[in-house]
């Protein structure tokens, strides 16, 4: 075998080749690292930015069709206004201004679109986004004043209705009317000129005396000339009385409805025969009954 086929070659590098060749590695590597992390970072952005973009898309889809509802709760608004403008008529009620609808929109204080930080990153966005917000706490404000008039109204309808139920409104009694509301007639008994400040309404013995309208008994008794007596508070200055009965069927601080049988007729007191001395006193003063007797079964003469 030829020896030099045999023989072991040597290679001797020097520390300072060494350190250079080791530094140069280094190098290399960090720049692999770097490109490495640096296209990671390059991708970790690009999808954070379509999903942003998705998430966008998405948003504004949602805002649109939230558009598309606003529209559809604004034709309800608007029908509610309409059947508002009723229904506070027929509580009495005026109309609401339309000054009174448009309170509460701009003026100081008010958000505007150039304040918006999603316009800034994004106008078409921001605007879109700023009108639905806008319009939507339009529709609020709408709705809170429809549900304060309802309140006012559904209030006004309670007085009236309250009202109506304590207005004398019936004959006390089925019979005729002998003798009429007057500030000055001849007394059947006394034979003497004096006011009579009700109506007497002739009815066989024992019928019944209806109470005129809801109301609490504040007397039921005996008292001088009336004989026996009810009368009752009806509230909003309203009190009936009910004189000569023959039998009283009610007691002070008994709370009546109207058409409730409170007594039976009967000639009591200053009587001719049997009738029922009907008065109605409005804040203390007399009054004319027949101008609060609306059911037509008698006919006052």
């Amino acid at each position: 075998m030829d020896d030099h086929t045999n023989r072991v070659r040597q290679f001797s590098l020097s520390r300072e080749l060494t350190r250079v060749g080791l530094g140069v590695g280094l190098i290399v590597l960090a720049v692999l690292i770097s490109l490495t992390i640096g296209f990671f970072v390059k991708e970790s952005h690009r999808l954070r930015a379509d999903r942003l973009a998705t998430q966008n898309e998405l948003l504004a889809g949602e805002v649109e069709e939230m558009r598309g509802r606003l529209s559809l709760l604004e034709n309800s608004l608007d029908e509610l206004s309409k059947k508002d403008e009723l229904f506070r008529l027929l509580a009495g009620l005026e109309p609401i201004d339309d000054e009174v609808q448009q309170a509460g929109i701009g003026g100081p204080g008010t958000a505007t679109l150039q304040s918006s930080e999603l316009y800034r990153l994004d106008p078409e966005q921001g605007s879109l986004a700023f009108s639905t917000a806008y319009d939507l706490n339009t529709m609020i404000r709408r709705a809170r004043l429809l549900a304060s008039s309802w309140a006012e109204a559904i209030d006004s309808l309670s007085e009236q209705h309250d009202r109506w139920e304590s207005t004398p409104s019936i004959m006390p009694t089925y019979g005729y009317v002998s003798s009429s509301f007057s500030r000055s007639r001849l007394h059947p008994l006394l034979d003497q000129a004096r006011p009579h400040v009700g109506v007497d309404i002739a009815a066989r013995h024992g019928s019944p005396i209806l109470a005129a309208a809801k109301g609490v008994v504040t007397f039921a008794g005996t008292r001088g000339n009336y004989g026996r007596m009810v009368e009752i508070d009806h509230g909003h200055g309203f009190v009936t009385r009910y004189a000569h009965a023959s039998r009283i069927l009610v007691k002070v601080g008994q709370t009546v409805k109207r058409w409730d049988k409170i007594a039976e007729v009967g000639s009591t007191g200053l009587s001719t025969g049997p009738h029922v001395h009907y008065e109605i006193l409005v804040n203390g003063r007399p009054v004319n009954p027949s101008a609060y007797i609306f059911d037509m079964e008698t006919i006052p003469d």
